[in-house]
């Protein structure tokens, strides 16, 4: 605290010297000071050139954009840089300059604690603000919804609380308030936004959540309204139930003047409507539990069956399940009724955590709009089981239909290669070993599935990071092997699987795609950060001769061998080689990285500096 404390003191005395001086200066500041406080005074920022005698425009901060002319800062992407201090959105938003011109705040996946401040509502230009996977408590101030060019709203897996502001959802291309504490009923959302984004907030209630809210509960806008005291309205609501008691009373007279034998008919009446109710209720919630899946959990994502017509033993015998003792006797309608949370959306469909009565948990992968017939949907799924390796996630049940196909895996709590790269994995060590072993261990596995399936053509088709998975031991395994029609990764086209012509170019896609993760292996870079292709990155800092630039700076700090980071790196770039046939096939690409291992097992034995370590 006494560095932030020092910091601020400085730039503030700083502030007050220049205040006279361009906006530039107030902006400069604010932002340093704001980094210092998220980063708990580690100063991050002076590795990125944000130092008070530079521009940020000009000289090109790190993590910065600005305006087509460089005059003024429009974005600010500082997600996943490890930030641990506290979010102080007051001192962006109240500085005038930075107010006006900034469009997106991106500080998603850090450790970032504090509050958003009502001043937020001061950056009136705000078109995304995304803060998921962080610390961040408190309430979501109303002044968020008064941001009328607002877009995306990411708050999800936070430790937020109160009630959700009334939001013109109509507006939003992503709204996301999942995994935090809120509670209260979700104001009308019209159907613009779907129940994923609010997954996760036990006491929320309301649509489109499966939780209706009791009948005292008011949005954050009705409360506010009856706070104001009694109006004309209301005065006119209290006469209404005066005339109403008076109407009740009469009626209550009426009835005790009435015959037996009315009473009787009128009881016998009613008492046949509350059963056809009853039984009309009883036949809507089997109905939803069939197609839905009604759950116990507030915030269970369900999948639906096709025909409501179907039978639910028709439905089940749909459901096929492989050759494994983790889910034997496992039924379509024991997934239906199981609570799911919604783990992520992606282009190609939804993941799902489905958790079981018996404490089972397992992943759903739901695919939608694939062009496959059923009988060679089974046939690729059981060819994928027998071709078996323990680095490859195998599907251990399936489900396929016209409309949709469901892919049954084990659940893995670690997480993803994509999050322990990118700094989700808080505290977690990754080193240049642990980077090296993952990449050898990938290379073979992937080589294997290539050379097992090579007959029939089929690829990964959408190899990345997010869908390398780590196991109990934090091994990487591969997963949604073969689930996607095939494509060239580099420029996404969409490819027919064949047996014969294009089978060769499915699989160096999956090389270019096994290129792109050892890149943010080396790099710790995202594939795509502020509009720039890491490849693309790559590609021109080694083409000035700046190759140190492009590792990760954890790995230069533990003195990791620079020549072997080299050699890995050789690799990666014949990997995301544009032209598809120059690239090598997987089994040569793993022959590279297994000798590259190898000398590395051999420096760590005749390392005189580990020699002396052991004395």
């Amino acid at each position: 605290m006494n560095k932030i404390f020092v910091l601020v003191i400085f730039f503030s005395f700083s502030l007050v010297l220049h205040k006279t001086h361009s906006v530039d200066v107030e902006v400069k500041n604010s932002l340093i000071i704001f980094l210092a406080k998220l980063s708990n005074g580690v100063q991050p920022g002076l590795s990125w050139g944000w130092i008070p005698s530079s521009d940020p425009c000009k000289e090109h901060w790190q993590n910065v954009a600005c305006d087509s002319l460089n005059t003024t800062v429009t974005k600010l992407f500082l997600n996943g840089q490890n930030l641990v201090g506290t979010l102080d959105s007051a001192l962006l938003c109240n500085t005038k300059p930075l107010a006006a011109s900034l469009t997106t705040l991106a500080l998603d996946d850090n450790n970032i604690a504090g509050q958003i401040s009502d001043e937020i509502g001061h950056c009136n230009q705000l078109t995304q603000f995304t803060v998921s996977y962080n610390r961040l408590s408190g309430t979501l101030p109303e002044s968020l919804a008064a941001l009328e060019n607002l877009k995306t709203l990411d708050v999800s897996n936070n430790q937020l609380t109160g009630l959700i502001p009334n939001f013109d959802f109509s507006k939003f291309d992503k709204f996301n308030v999942s995994n935090n504490k809120l509670q209260g009923p979700i104001p009308n959302t019209n159907g613009f936004v779907q129940s994923n984004s609010f997954l996760g907030n036990s006491e929320l209630c309301g649509d489109p959540l499966a939780n209706k809210c009791p009948s005292s509960s008011v949005t954050a806008d009705e409360k506010s309204n009856n706070s104001k005291g009694v109006s004309k309205n209301q005065v006119i609501i209290y006469i209404g139930y005066a005339i109403l008691a008076s109407v009740f009373v009469a009626l209550v007279i009426f009835k005790i003047c009435t015959k037996n034998k009315k009473e009787d008919k009128m009881v016998d009446a009613v008492n046949k409507v509350s059963a056809v109710d009853e039984s009309m209720s009883k036949i809507s919630a089997a109905s939803s539990e069939f197609k839905g899946g009604l759950s116990k959990s507030n915030y269970s994502v369900t999948f639906s069956a096709d025909d409501e017509s179907h039978s639910t033993n028709m439905v089940s015998s749909s459901l096929v399940v492989l050759k494994s003792p983790v889910v034997n006797g496992l039924k379509f309608e024991d997934l239906l009724k199981a609570p799911a949370e919604l783990l992520g959306r992606g282009k190609y469909g939804s993941l799902y955590k489905v958790i079981f009565e018996d404490g089972m948990v397992l992943v759903v992968k739901r695919i939608k709009d694939w062009a496959i017939s059923g009988s060679d949907f089974k046939q690729r799924m059981e060819r994928l089981y027998q071709a078996k390796h323990q680095s490859v996630l195998p599907a251990l049940a399936f489900y396929f239909s016209k409309q949709e196909k469901l892919l049954v895996y084990e659940y893995q709590q670690n997480g993803s290669l994509f999050r322990l790269i990118h700094g989700s994995h808080r505290g977690q060590a990754f080193d240049w070993n642990s980077r090296l072993s993952v990449a050898a261990r990938i290379a073979e596995a992937l080589a294997f599935m290539h050379e097992e399936l090579r007959t029939e053509g089929i690829a990964h088709g959408n190899l990345k990071s997010s869908n390398i998975l780590l196991n109990k031991k934090m091994e990487p395994c591969i997963s949604e092997y073969g689930l996607m029609e095939i494509h060239d990764q580099e420029n996404q086209t969409p490819r027919k699987a064949s047996k014969a012509g294009s089978t060769s170019s499915a699989f160096k896609g999956d090389v270019y795609g096994f290129g792109v993760i050892l890149l943010e292996l080396l790099t710790g870079k995202l594939v795509q950060h502020n509009g720039v292709d890491l490849t693309v990155w790559v590609h021109s800092v080694v083409r000035e001769e700046w190759t140190a630039e492009v590792f990760d700076r954890t790995l230069m700090s533990e003195c990791a061998s620079e020549e072997r980071m080299v050699n890995l790196l050789q690799v990666a770039i014949k990997c995301v080689n544009r032209s598809a046939e120059a690239r090598p096939s997987m089994n040569q690409v793993a022959l590279m990285i297994n000798t590259i291992v190898e000398e590395e097992e051999r420096s760590t034995v005749f390392d005189p500096q580990s020699s002396m370590s052991l004395i």
